[in-house]
């Protein structure tokens, strides 16, 4: 396996099991038969506040996914893997693993900076996609 699909896979895996923390906090909560409710749009939130963190950090992963995953596949069709978009990849994981961290513990330095560093592997890649 490529090793730009190797992190797009695991990526995408850490993405799937970010939901994890906050749904664990509202069924501790409200309890099962009401967090499987249809929320009511003038209810408080449910959850707590790193929860509620947590679900913006998880729509935030989600949004980006498909931009990375994007540029990963587009290098694989046209045969483009090498060092730099390796790099890239792995920056993008390992950003996006600190941005979750920091955005649910509410670091807000570390949460741009290691939304910056994964937004870097994404330029990287593009740019071996665009430029090479």
């Amino acid at each position: 396996m490529k090793p730009e699909l190797f992190w797009l896979a695991l990526t995408a895996t850490m993405t799937a099991l970010f939901w994890v923390p906050y749904v664990l906090n509202r069924l501790g909560r409200i309890g099962l038969p009401a967090a499987l409710a249809t929320p009511r749009m003038d209810a408080p939130p449910a959850e707590a506040e790193w929860a509620q963190r947590a679900r913006r950090a998880h729509a935030n992963a989600t949004e980006n996914l498909a931009v990375f995953t994007a540029l990963v596949a587009v290098a694989q069709f046209a045969g483009i893997s090498n060092g730099v978009t390796a790099t890239g990849a792995a920056l993008y994981f390992w950003g996006r693993l600190a941005h979750y961290l920091a955005y649910r513990f509410g670091i807000p330095y570390a949460r741009t900076l290691s939304f910056t560093l994964a937004w870097i592997g994404i330029i990287l890649i593009a740019w071996q996609v665009l430029f090479r």
